[in-house]
């Protein structure tokens, strides 16, 4: 008991400190130091297995750190940072605006406002499966959907209502959350994908754009006071003719050889995502050179690749690593199994202990502003509490890494929300308040998709 008494204070000071905007990888680390020193204490025999220490159970702290930071970097570490580098690589080189361009083209032949807009939030989830950065596509958006919007009548809050959720559903097979899910299900990526992630998030999708057509309206018409001129300002970006209109093509083309060539395509051929990432990078760089006709800056240009990798390794591989390390102190001190049994003598069953973590990522990312945060630091419980309670691991990943993108679109200090509510000129809290009800939505069709489909 006094362990789960200690994981309790020490989880509660590590979450304060990352609401407070202390760096979460120094925080969760220092956390999971605090946890482990603490299960010595409490009896424990060693932090990691004797022919890996050191001797020292001061040093075996690091031990484990560089354990953890091992097996994560060879492989869930490279994917995150090819498809880091792949992507600030197609914005380099226009690849990204093209696409958005694409897509967003036919919702201007629309005259139907709120359809429009219903239009606006289906593209940027489809855009998303391409783009996997929230804020980055959300600021792609608010230069090319949002005038559009307010030309037609609607009022900044519900356009930027819609462009501020349009990555509400985390669903790219690149995204960290999805390929680390993938992994602790032992699965292979596009199978976890197809199988389990796919069908929860094309139901999500319809509620949310359904939400959003029916919220939105309601709103406007409440509010009917309010007036858009404000934000006219915001000018439409034209689109840069000297990069070619095929180039939507090439951010595209990882996703399609994933399908292509895996168990849902032709099963002779497999191709992994990182794999895929370099022969697109490949693509990319022909189409550059002949753009160019000059191979020392198409060359030069690659850089631009590396460096979006080590930006990942810097932000987001030490973050998964960091809440691996703290999932693990948490588990060495005792209090996952505390939990699981406290859940199993309440006779909890699988569905119960679904809602149970889903509102613990809920919860967790709105206070701190980050789905990644929250849902890699208790993502790595799940394998333990699938065995104990037999439950499939998808089953409870799923639901938990959508509920974390979900309630990030809720949290007014979340990047998204304050970077697209800054270009609106309207305030974050009046904009949670826009997406909260459709959120809602999501947050309760995401179970319930998950039992009906899978329990």
């Amino acid at each position: 008991m006094i362990g789960v008494i200690i994981a309790i204070i020490v989880t509660l000071i590590v979450g304060y400190m990352i609401v407070k905007k202390y760096k979460p990888q120094p925080v969760l680390i220092i956390g999971a130091f605090i946890l482990f020193t603490a299960s010595l204490m409490l009896g424990a025999n060693e932090i990691v297995p004797a022919k890996n220490g050191t001797g020292f159970w001061g040093f075996d702290l690091y031990s484990m750190l560089r354990m953890t930071l091992s097996s994560r970097v060879s492989a869930l570490g490279i994917t995150i940072m090819t498809v880091g580098g792949f992507v600030r690589y197609m914005n380099h080189i226009g690849a990204s605006k093209a696409l958005v361009h694409i897509a967003v083209n036919p919702l201007r032949k629309l005259k139907a406002p709120y359809l429009v807009l219903t239009g606006s939030y289906l593209v940027g989830q489809f855009l998303g499966l391409f783009i996997n950065s929230a804020s980055g596509l959300g600021m792609l958006l608010m230069v090319t959907m949002f005038p559009i919007l307010v030309r037609l009548g609607i009022t900044p809050l519900s356009a930027a209502a819609v462009i501020g959720t349009t990555l509400c559903i985390d669903w790219s097979p690149g995204n960290v959350g999805v390929s680390l899910a993938a992994g602790l299900s032992h699965l292979d990526l596009m199978t976890y994908w197809y199988t389990y992630e796919l069908p929860v998030c094309l139901i999500n999708i319809c509620a949310v754009a359904i939400l959003h057509f029916i919220v939105q309206q309601w709103f406007d018409k409440k509010e009917k006071g309010v007036s858009a001129e404000k934000v006219i300002e915001v000018k439409e970006e034209v689109y840069e003719e000297n990069v070619p209109i095929y180039y939507w093509i090439l951010p595209v083309l990882p996703l399609t050889l994933l399908l292509t060539f895996s168990s849902i395509g032709f099963k002779k051929v497999k191709l992994g995502i990182i794999e895929a990432m370099f022969i697109a990078l490949t693509i990319s760089m022909i189409c550059e050179f002949f753009r160019s006709k000059n191979l020392q800056q198409c060359f030069k240009d690659v850089q631009v690749f590396f460096d979006g990798m080590g930006a990942q390794f810097a932000g987001v591989v030490t973050l998964v690593v960091s809440g691996e390390m703290f999932a693990k102190g948490l588990q060495k001190i005792g209090a996952v199994n505390k939990i699981i049994m406290a859940a199993d003598h309440a006779g909890f069953t699988g569905v119960m202990m679904l809602i149970v973590m889903v509102m613990i990522i809920g919860v967790s990312t709105m206070v701190m502003g980050s789905g990644n945060a929250s849902f890699l630091t208790f993502a790595n419980l799940v394998p333990d509490i699938s065995a104990k309670l037999a439950i499939y691991p998808p089953l409870l990943l799923v639901p938990m890494e959508l509920s974390s993108s979900i309630a990030r679109s809720v949290s007014p200090i979340t990047a998204v929300i304050v970077i697209v509510a800054g270009i609106a000129q309207v305030s974050p809290i009046d904009l949670v308040k826009r997406t909260a009800i459709p959120m809602l939505g999501a947050f309760i069709v995401n179970v319930l998709a998950t039992v009906l489909l899978f329990y």
